[in-house]
């Protein structure tokens, strides 16, 4: 039998049996304090949400030094839209973040149109901060029942799911799908909204309402909870502006930027919605953090719904199947559930875009970890690795 010989990221192998020594954790334990104990969080993990690793250096109970460890789940996205057309790439962008798809939907079309000089109507463009709020709010009561449940409360994400399978109703209407949404076009949306539509959004806003003073009954108020994530994960301003995050961390840290605000598109500026930051930049203010902005996205829904115009919900002239690019770049970025969303396009004119970068917001986010773990007990850890909302197949885009 012929011996194999190989190096990879995971493991040295003299044969296809055999793991001599791991990549990862050798260069960890080097750098090791004598008696501490090297722990691996995942990649296969319940506290991680996906296929991320950790190595955690412990000293008892405490982290002395942690590591997030990419690469399990990469799927070569960019790579993908470098051998597509634009049309073709389209359903990728529901798959890099697969909670908030909406919003990536947004900000390849937006970039393509950028560049190619397209003009979406009115009516495109309330249906689409409509759609791209909702997702955002199924977005944030996913987190906020996985957070609490990581934390050792099991009955909040029953209630996410039954506010989220509503809203995944009211969006498979105009989608057609419930996870993986491909809802833009360029020039406009695939398709427009009906009465029933309307009805069950406007419907759902004071129902989700008074749910979210149930929630603030049962979850927020909780003296169990308090003592689990108050002053638990601080993170500055400057510990986020260092590492590049954005989106209610960094609003969480006191620092009022949104890029529906900073760098406005679609009709954001017609809409009037508060920018809320505080109370706190530990994990307790990030939770707060996206129970507001839940609040935030059902305002702004109620007034693009009370706003929107007639007319079509596509451009008249959508580019065909075959159109190319022009020549040039062009950067676009959308405000995602977890951060800055943003897409950067270079054409070289042909049928397929010459280089694209997807700018994923949970690898800024992820980034602040291995910081704010230090010197935290391992359960205060997790309850860290979980304030963070990171979706992993975005990460790892």
């Amino acid at each position: 039998m012929s011996s194999l010989n190989f190096i990879n990221p995971f493991g040295v192998r003299d044969d296809p049996g055999t793991v001599v020594g791991d990549f990862y954790t050798d260069n960890f334990e080097r750098n090791a304090r004598p008696g501490t104990v090297i722990l691996n969080l995942g990649p296969q993990h319940p506290s991680t949400h996906g296929v991320l690793r950790v190595l955690a250096e412990m000293d008892g109970e405490y982290v002395v030094r942690a590591e997030p460890v990419l690469g399990y789940l990469h799927r070569m996205h960019e790579k993908m839209a470098e051998v597509k057309t634009p049309w073709q790439f389209i359903p990728n962008t529901g798959r890099v973040d697969y909670l908030h798809p909406i919003s990536w939907n947004w900000a390849y079309a937006g970039a393509v149109e950028q560049l190619a000089g397209l003009t979406v109507p009115p009516r495109a463009e309330y249906l689409r901060v409509i759609s791209c709020e909702l997702n955002r709010i199924s977005s944030h009561l996913l987190w906020w029942g996985a957070f609490v449940m990581d934390l050792g409360g099991v009955t909040p994400i029953l209630y996410a799911f039954e506010e989220r399978e509503t809203i995944n109703d009211i969006l498979q209407i105009i989608t057609g799908s419930r996870l993986t949404m491909s809802y833009f076009r360029f020039g406009g949306v695939s398709s427009d909204i009906d009465a029933r539509f309307i009805k069950l959004t406007k419907d759902f806003i004071p129902y989700l309402r008074e749910r979210l003073k149930m929630y603030t009954g049962l979850v927020t108020d909780n003296v169990i909870l308090r003592r689990r994530v108050e002053g638990v994960g601080p993170m500055s301003v400057d510990l986020c502006q260092r590492y590049g995050a954005t989106g209610p961390i960094l609003r969480a840290a006191g620092l009022a930027r949104d890029t529906r605000r900073d760098i406005p598109y679609g009709v954001y500026p017609k809409l009037e919605f508060p920018i809320p930051t505080g109370p706190s930049d530990d994990c307790f203010g990030r939770y707060m953090m996206r129970l507001k902005e839940i609040e935030t996205s059902l305002t702004i829904i109620e007034q693009a719904l009370a706003q929107l115009p007639s007319g079509p919900y596509m451009m008249e002239k959508a580019p065909k199947a075959t159109f190319k690019l022009p020549k040039g770049e062009t950067y676009f970025a959308v405000e995602g559930a977890r951060g800055q969303v943003g897409v950067h396009i270079v054409s070289d004119g042909g049928k397929s875009p010459y280089r694209i970068k997807l700018r994923a917001p949970g690898f800024s986010n992820l980034s602040l970890f291995a910081e704010a773990a230090k010197g935290t007990l391992l359960a205060d850890a997790l309850a860290i690795l979980g304030s963070l909302d990171l979706v992993i197949p975005e990460v790892d885009r």
